[in-house]
């Protein structure tokens, strides 16, 4: 279990392989080094963003992608608040990648959940991330 101070937890995936990134940027990034994929969740607390609409919101997290194709969208409810899912495709760092994300509007923050993986190593993780995803509890 993760336990974040501003706020959230979340459960660690169970799965072998996932290792906490000692240097990542953001609150929680998990990484599977055999296999290229990565788990990021992190919370933004203050600025604008609790004011921006979940899709523009979700742009903003998958901005450094290019080519983007859009796969699946859909507003959903993620531990009782409003969210927005998207699964896309597309390069990152001139490497080909499949994301899903969820952008989740918390009362005081915005968390962004995402796993990103090559696409043919997407399925070996998805189903981590998901778990990961219904574990999260945000206030």
């Amino acid at each position: 279990m993760f336990y974040s101070p501003r706020g959230y937890r979340v459960t660690l995936p169970v799965a072998q392989g996932w290792e906490v990134a000692a240097d990542g940027r953001a609150d929680l990034e998990l990484r599977r080094p055999a296999s290229q994929a990565g788990i990021l969740l992190n919370a933004t607390c203050e600025g604008k963003a609790q004011t921006r609409p979940l899709t523009v919101l979700a742009r903003h997290l998958t901005f450094g992608i290019q080519g983007k194709e859009v796969l699946e969208q859909a507003e959903l409810t993620v531990a009782g608040h409003r969210a927005f899912r998207v699964l896309l495709q597309g390069r990152l760092d001139d490497a080909p990648v499949r994301v899903e994300a969820y952008v989740v509007k918390g009362q005081r923050c915005v968390y962004d959940l995402a796993y990103v993986a090559p696409p043919a190593e997407f399925v070996g993780g998805v189903e981590d991330f998901r778990a990961f995803v219904r574990s999260f509890v945000g206030p």
